[in-house]
């Protein structure tokens, strides 16, 4: 991440950002781990993270106001809603994903089962070792000495979905003439669709401002008004 970079988010942001914090940007090719201490007013998100270059945390992913910051490998770009539903309080199984992901930095998806007490602690959940080795030998049945997200989600937070909206309109900015259509820069509209699982029926695109929202919404699909998709660069 370019200081450049750096130093226009912490603007954005309000905040200067610290290693070691609750909530992140790791960088996998500097090893740098950047944070912020709450929910940021105007959120993050980046092609590179859908490159596994970096992996951003849900304070950013999730801000105060549907506006986020959208990264490629070389500029950023404002993609932006009017329905507030969309950063509604999370619910608790968000919750307990963005607490499991805090042990999770490189996103592997399952955490060392020496760490699930920490896990528990954090969000509140039966934490007495004679209930956390019930739930390690539940959890991991094979004494592989990992816990996977999934399965930990689903033993404490069943049928608990997103708490957003499936449907909604958004919006793309992009600055650069050359970006535009006819080098006209504008807005260009669209309707996301969000659904819980992918269906290969209803799959539109796999352009890079699809697979950067996906970051945050694995199963968007994506309608423009306009026959070219917007430019992240």
């Amino acid at each position: 991440m370019s200081e450049v970079t750096k130093e226009l988010l912490e603007l954005v942001w309000g905040t200067k950002s610290s290693p070691g914090l609750s909530d992140t940007i790791f960088c996998r090719w500097t090893q740098e781990l950047l944070g912020i201490h709450e929910q940021a007013a105007v959120g993050f998100l980046t092609l590179m993270e859908a490159l596994r270059y970096c992996k951003v945390g849900s304070y950013l992913k999730s801000p105060k106001f549907p506006i986020w910051i959208v990264g490629s490998e070389t500029h950023l770009t404002v993609f932006f809603a009017k329905d507030m539903a969309l950063v509604a309080p999370e619910a608790p199984s968000e919750q307990a994903r963005r607490v499991f992901q805090t042990y999770d930095p490189e996103d592997n998806g399952f955490i060392a089962d020496s760490l699930l007490e920490d896990v528990m602690k954090a969000l509140d959940l039966v934490s007495d070792p004679e209930y956390i080795n019930l739930m390690k030998n539940k959890l991991d049945p094979e004494g592989l000495g990992i816990i996977l997200l999934g399965p930990f989600l689903q033993e404490f937070f069943p049928d608990q979905g997103s708490s957003g909206p499936e449907s909604f309109t958004v919006y793309h900015y992009n600055g650069l003439k050359q970006s535009n259509y006819n080098e006209k820069v504008m807005y260009v509209e669209g309707t996301a669709v969000v659904m819980g699982f992918e269906d290969p029926m209803l799959q539109t695109d796999d352009t890079p401002i699809k697979r950067c929202l996906q970051t945050k919404w694995p199963y968007i699909e994506l309608l423009w008004t306009t026959d070219r998709c917007p430019s992240l660069n």
